[in-house]
Parts: structure tokens; C-alpha cells; sequence
């Protein structure tokens, strides 16, 4: 296991045709001053990064660029109009800064990426003020440090490993993503990872306290660091790992209900309707504004009903979006309906049945992400349909429970917990069953 806090390589931007950067402090030898300076990053000739001064002045010319600043503590840098919550339903531009190392390099498409080179600890700090609101209660912070932490290693230590095989057979489309889609650095700075907004989020002594507080300590299970995963809210009842990702069992990602109380999981159709058309209690079942203002970022105030809600469509609607998100024209829909569910109700495997082709989709994100503009809340739903006299849906109603993957840690869940007064060993030991607490630098 590791022994020391390593640098992270961070991918802040993949890509991009051209970015606008700002350096505040001395990063030499393009930045020599502590005054602001205004770059302009696009890709040369022979695959080579350029980056402009505000007056179009050449400063550096290479195949990769990388600045460190004079002086860590004070110097910080600047990326202008960065995507941030890509593909999802709050995705936005925003000016974000950094501390540490920047890197530039050209990709062979006349790209260019840029990464941030960062120690594990700082990294977190954003992490966990990134995720959730850095005046959330402190005992969640420290959860979601460590969360974060167990969660970044043993996703490194599985980058080493054979990429797991997704299906495609033309009638079964079975696909999911982890960390280890990445090649060429560590982690992306974007939900697909785990958000990484730099310092901008870090505005509470709170963060500090928690990086100090859990500096090097991990969730173990065997001897192992734990695939210590989170999501936003789980609906009521954490779901297991095999239906967002591959074909796994781990004993610390087992379904429980995010309650006080236990309960059976959801075996039938009958029970997953009843569930979600329902409001069983939860930690993360709460409407209580003042909390979530205090939790939530505020982009994230802007989803509202995400423990349970509801979507409608038109038959010709849904047809659309299928056809613009999958690429497939099925037609006048017919039926769609869930093969097969996980524990808290999410569906891993969906049968989409169309006049012109009938495709069965998974796991949970794809699923989400074809029945939305953007993506659902979560997998978790039941179909409400109407048929018009050729049998073709006329209108659909999706009832949902739920925001995310619903693995592991439910930060809505564990933050009302620490508000209640438990603290974040009862937390971690609450969400991930049998894991233990070690440090290991």
C-alpha cells in the first residue's frame, strides 16, 4: 500500500483548440514579476504549444510547457471560460484558479491539454469544497476527505490493471466509465472523476481542519485501500457497485438503507413502485433549506426534488432524444421497460423497444444519459406509459428516486448526519460496512 503523499496530475482542460490562462505571482521564465500575467495557449507547428502574451508576443515555443511558481504560497494561476459539470444538466463556464504546477502540452489533433500538478493533501482540500460547500458541518468533511482519498488510490492502483470490457453486440449496448478510461494523467478536474475547482471553492478554515485532521488515512478491507466510492443522494438505499461499473462485488459496497433503521432491499417491481412513489425516511430524505444551502454548491441548489421526482414525455419527444443521444432511430416507441435493477431500485439493464429497432441499454450513467436531454437524477425509475391505437407511446412518465450512481458514501446523507452530531468514523462506518480506518503516512 502507499507509504508517502504522492503528486496528483490533474487534467484541467482536454483538448481545447486554444485557452486563455492568467498567472498571478512569478512563474518563471515566462512570469517574472508578481504582476498578473495574461496567456494565451494554442498549439504550432511540428505539434508544438505556443503561449501568447496579452500583446501576441511569443514567450514560450514546446512540445510541453510546465511552469512552477517562485513561490507556492502565494502565486496561483487562472483558467478563463472552463467547462465545468460537463454533459450534465449544470454545465457552465466559470473562471477557476490553482496553485502549484502547470503544464501545457500539444496533442497530435493541434490541441492543446493543460494539467495541474498538485500534492495529494492540497488537492483534496479542493475536492472536498468542491463536491459539497466548504461550510458543510466539519465531521462531513472529514468523511468526505478520507472518502475522496481511499477513493483517488485505489483508482490509481486499478489504472495499472487490464481495462474492464464493455459489450456491444447491436442489440445490447452495455457501457460505463471509471477513471481508468484516462490515459496520460491521473484524474480529470470534472464529475466524471471527482470535482477538482482549485482554490476558488476553498473559503472555510473547516477544509483545513479536515485535510489536517485525516491527513494519510484511509478506508482499508484486507489489507487493501478501499474503491471507496460516493454520490450525491441515494434515494433512501445505496445501491451495489456491479450496476454502475463491472462485474465486481466488494463486501464494504453493500446495499444498505441510508437510515437508522435496516430494511430489505427492493426484490420486485412492486417493491421499487411502492418505493418511489413513496418518501421513506432517510438522511438524505430532507427538504430542509437552510441545511442544503449550507451543504450544497450553489449550482447544485439549482436541482431541486432530487429525492424523489418525476420526468414526462410525449412518445415523439423521447423518440427524439434517443435518436440524438444514442444514434439510433427506433421509431414510434413501444415499450421500455427494466430487465434487471439493483438493490435500491437503480436499473442496470433497460429494454428500449421501438417500430424500427429494439436495443437493450446499461448500465446506470448510459441509461440516465439516453433518457435525458442532459442525463436523469439517477436510474432509479419506474414507466408510466400511454398507447395510442397503433400501440405506439404516446406519453411517458418516469417516478425517480434519487441523485447519482448511489455507491458507497450519499454525501446529502452523511452531511445530515453530521449535523445531527455523528461523527466521521460513525459516518464511514455507517456506508462502507466492515472497512477500518488506517493510517498509512
Amino acid at each position: 500500500m502507499i507509504t508517502g503523499e504522492p503528486v496528483i496530475k490533474v487534467a484541467l482542460v482536454q483538448n481545447s483548440p486554444r485557452v486563455s490562462v492568467s498567472l498571478d505571482g512569478s512563474y518563471p521564465p515566462v512570469s517574472g514579476s508578481k504582476a498578473k500575467t495574461e496567456l494565451c495557449a494554442s498549439c504550432g507547428e511540428n505539434n508544438t504549444v505556443i503561449l501568447k502574451g496579452h500583446n501576441g508576443r511569443v514567450l514560450a515555443r514546446e512540445k510541453e510547457i510546465s511552469l512552477s511558481p517562485a513561490d507556492p504560497a502565494n502565486a496561483f494561476f487562472s483558467i478563463h471560460d472552463l467547462s465545468i459539470g460537463i454533459r450534465f444538466h449544470w454545465e457552465r463556464l466559470q473562471t477557476l484558479s490553482f496553485r502549484s504546477d502547470i503544464r501545457f502540452s500539444a496533442n497530435p489533433d493541434g490541441t492543446v491539454s493543460i494539467y495541474n500538478l498538485i500534492g495529494l493533501e492540497d488537492y483534496l482540500a479542493s475536492v472536498i469544497s468542491s463536491e459539497m460547500s466548504a461550510g458543510s458541518p466539519p465531521e462531513f468533511l472529514k468523511a468526505q476527505a478520507v472518502t475522496a482519498r481511499s477513493w483517488l488510490i485505489s483508482m490509481l492502483e486499478k489504472k495499472k490493471m487490464p481495462r474492464a470490457r464493455q459489450a456491444e453486440d447491436g442489440n445490447e449496448i452495455l457501457v460505463w466509465r471509471d477513471v481508468n478510461d484516462h490515459e496520460g494523467f491521473d484524474v480529470c478536474a470534472d464529475d466524471h472523476c471527482q470535482r477538482y475547482q482549485g482554490i476558488t471553492r476553498i473559503i472555510s478554515q473547516n477544509v483545513a481542519r479536515a485535510i489536517n485532521d485525516t491527513r494519510g488515512l484511509f478506508l482499508t478491507f484486507n489489507g487493501h485501500i478501499c474503491d471507496a466510492r460516493y454520490g450525491k443522494c441515494c434515494g433512501g438505499r445505496t445501491e451495489v457497485f456491479a450496476t454502475a461499473w463491472e462485474e465486481a462485488s466488494f463486501p464494504y459496497l453493500i446495499s444498505i438503507p441510508d437510515s437508522p433503521r435496516e430494511s430489505t432491499p427492493l426484490a420486485t417491481e412492486r417493491d421499487v413502485k411502492a418505493w418511489l412513489l413513496s418518501r421513506p425516511e432517510a438522511y438524505c430524505n430532507t427538504a430542509d433549506e437552510s441545511l442544503l444551502g449550507m451543504i450544497l454548491p450553489s449550482f447544485d441548489l439549482e436541482t431541486e426534488n432530487f429525492y424523489r421526482w418525476r420526468v414526462t414525455y410525449t412518445g415523439e419527444e423521447l423518440t427524439g432524444i434517443l435518436r440524438e443521444k444514442s444514434g439510433i432511430d427506433f421509431g414510434p416507441l413501444k415499450r421500455i421497460e427494466a430487465l434487471e435493477r439493483g438493490p435500491s431500485g437503480r436499473i442496470s439493464r433497460l429494454a428500449i423497444e421501438g417500430a424500427h429497432r429494439s436495443v437493450t441499454v446499461g448500465k446506470e450513467l448510459e441509461i440516465r444519459r439516453w433518457l435525458s436531454p442532459t442525463h436523469l437524477l439517477s436510474s432509479a425509475f419506474v414507466v408510466s406509459a400511454r398507447h395510442n391505437a397503433a400501440g405506439d407511446i404516446s406519453h411517458l412518465t418516469l417516478d425517480g428516486g434519487g441523485w447519482g450512481h448511489g455507491v458507497g458514501l450519499c454525501q446529502i446523507g452523511a452531511a445530515v448526519m453530521a449535523a445531527r452530531g455523528f461523527r466521521a468514523e460513525d459516518i464511514l462506518a455507517h456506508y462502507f460496512r466492515g472497512a477500518v480506518l488506517e493510517k498509512l503516512y
